[in-house]
């Protein structure tokens, strides 16, 4: 189970709170496009599509964000751009994964 757990750490990072992100002030953005969005998403979240995600770094300055997207992959070239731009960015992975 160790080799699991570290391969979800490699591809996700540590384990995250993201209940407590979100309760402190943190935002929820879901990077997938605006029709897979729109057929159903984690409440609370807004679409920011990887497209579109650079055009809208200022908005997202300052705060701590949590990426989802269908898998992962998304979030993750999403959280790249972000902290590449100063910005505190979390992958959760898969939208269903938050609550």
């Amino acid at each position: 189970m160790r080799i699991f757990s570290a391969i979800k750490n490699a591809l996700f990072g540590e384990p995250v709170d993201h209940a407590a992100i979100l309760k402190n002030g943190g935002v929820l953005i879901d990077v997938r496009t605006p029709s897979e969005y729109n057929s159903g998403h984690a409440k609370g979240s807004k679409n920011i599509p990887l497209l579109n995600l650079s055009n809208q770094l200022q908005k997202l300055k300052g705060k701590e964000v949590i990426l989802v997207c269908r898998s992962g992959a998304r979030a993750g070239q999403a959280k790249g751009i972000l902290t590449k731009s100063g910005i505190t960015a979390h992958n959760a992975g898969a939208w269903q994964n938050i609550k």
